[in-house]
């Protein structure tokens, strides 16, 4: 490493623990006003402003979701992304000051995934580098993708389809999460859908007069169960090629009424894109096959759908030796008996907060559509512990841990390899090199190309009646 590279390394150090407070502040004000999918007004409102202050041209409403953005300074090649998620999930209200299960508002919204300290973490970190480029006179561009509906898989997609992820050298990104590591894994592709069966109402003392859309739901549901056999079984244990399915909007909801109509929503997790696609396909041939026995109507409707992640070794590499010289969140004694109470009144062991960053290695991780940016440039992004093991994340506890302490160190810590790593990719140009060797190996001559229909429009109204109950 140049002597010129250690110095700006350890501005960088320096400046983060200089600039904790706004973040911080930002963070909980997040926290404060959790926002679904696509509804999130004022949490990306409280990122672009930070932004702008800070000297970032902001394009607003990107890839026409309202919530949207990309941020840009700077000039020129190389061009680093850096990724920010602020969207809440439904149900997870908690209180600040309980660690039991409390609402502050029952069936009001939470962050119960900790990405009110996602963006706002990678927002710090690319006014860190900012402040960097500007001290060192280093080129290029840094660039924060605001993208919202991530518990969806929606922002990413609309992004890529939308032309929002070219040109980019690297992405970074990083998520909080009850371990330390900053592995080159992959994710499994993605796809929701929707299936509207439509039938004809009867009274259910003739019913050969009707013809149910809940026969059509429930015997497509049998068929993709026997399918189960014959769809390839992905790399156990890893979760890999799963089908999930569940059946709503059956009516009239009377015994006695034939019902007409009755939507079939399913989700797939699969090791490739390609899997997925295939299975996709399968499954809807299986919709198309109970409707014709059923003599009822199907239509398809796609919801999201997302790719596989493109591992990149030599820039996990790279955010890796950053973590291990930044070090993982030093948690006091009274912030892990905070998160043991937490596992306690869970019924869990009572482990607390993760302290070691394991060992560099492969693997597989949770879906998210961040696999999008995969696909488009070399991408990384490291797990910083945040709430305590065994939770099962999307979860009250984790909710409380994201508007703690916790959650303010594991978001410094994440802001300074975010931003390590991002000076030292501007700096040396050999691992972008190498970063995009690697990433042109493993596309073997595939693009990207998003999996989303032409005409599919981002669906900006999407959890505005849920979210007018809690604002």
């Amino acid at each position: 490493m140049s002597d010129k590279l250690e110095e700006i390394k350890h501005f960088l150090m320096v400046w983060n623990d200089s600039n904790e407070e706004k973040y911080h502040l930002a963070a909980k004000e997040i926290w404060e006003n959790p926002e679904l999918s696509m509804q999130e007004f004022k949490s990306s409102a409280i990122l672009i402003r930070l932004l702008e202050e800070n000297g970032f041209i902001v394009e607003k409403n990107a890839a026409g979701m309202p919530t949207a953005f990309i941020a840009a300074f700077g000039e020129g090649k190389p061009v680093i992304g850096i990724n920010a998620e602020y969207d809440a999930l439904p149900g997870l209200s908690q209180s600040d000051s309980d660690l039991t299960k409390t609402a502050i508002k029952t069936g009001a919204p939470g962050h119960g995934c900790g990405h009110n300290l996602l963006g706002s973490a990678g927002v710090k970190a690319a006014i860190a580098v900012k402040e960097a480029m500007v001290r060192y006179k280093l080129p290029g561009t840094i660039k924060v993708l605001g993208s919202p509906a991530e518990e969806l898989c929606l922002g990413k997609p609309f992004l890529g389809k939308e032309g929002c992820l070219e040109g980019f050298d690297a992405i970074l990104d990083w998520h909080p999460w009850s371990y330390n590591k900053a592995n080159y894994d992959s994710c499994c592709a993605y796809f929701s859908v929707k299936f509207h069966f439509k039938g004809k109402t009867a009274h259910g003392n003739s019913p050969w007069h009707g013809r149910s859309a809940l026969d059509a739901a429930m015997l497509q549901a049998h068929a993709v169960e026997m399918l189960r056999e014959h769809i390839y079984p992905g790399c156990p244990p890893d979760a890999a090629n799963t089908i999930n399915y569940t059946l709503t909007n059956t009516g009239p909801e009377f015994p006695s009424v034939v019902p007409d109509t009755t939507t079939a929503w399913y989700v797939g997790r699969f090791i490739t894109t390609e899997d997925a696609g295939n299975a996709l396909e399968r499954i809807t041939k299986c919709a198309k096959g109970a409707a014709m026995s059923t003599e009822t109507e199907v239509e398809r409707e796609l919801i999201a759908a997302t790719h596989h992640k493109i591992p990149n070794k030599v820039l996990a590499e790279v955010v890796h030796q950053n973590f291990l010289r930044v070090g993982p969140p030093a948690f006091t004694m009274e912030e892990q008996e905070a998160a043991k109470k937490i596992q306690q009144e869970m019924g869990i062991p009572q482990t607390g907060l993760a302290t070691e960053i394991l060992p560099f290695e492969g693997g597989y991780t949770v879906v998210c559509d961040t696999s999008e940016y995969s696909w488009n440039a070399p991408y990384a992004a490291p797990w910083i512990a945040m709430a305590p093991e065994n939770t099962g994340w999307h979860h009250w506890g984790v909710a409380r841990c994201a508007a703690d302490t916790m959650g303010q160190k594991s978001m410094d810590t994440a802001a300074k390899v975010i931003a390590l790593s991002a000076v030292e990719l501007i700096c040396e140009k050999d691992v972008l090199k190498r970063a995009k060797e690697e990433f042109d190996e493993r596309l073997d001559g595939r693009s990207y190309t998003c999996l989303l229909p032409e005409d599919y429009k981002a669906p900006v109204g999407l959890n505005a009646d849920i979210m007018s109950k809690y604002r």
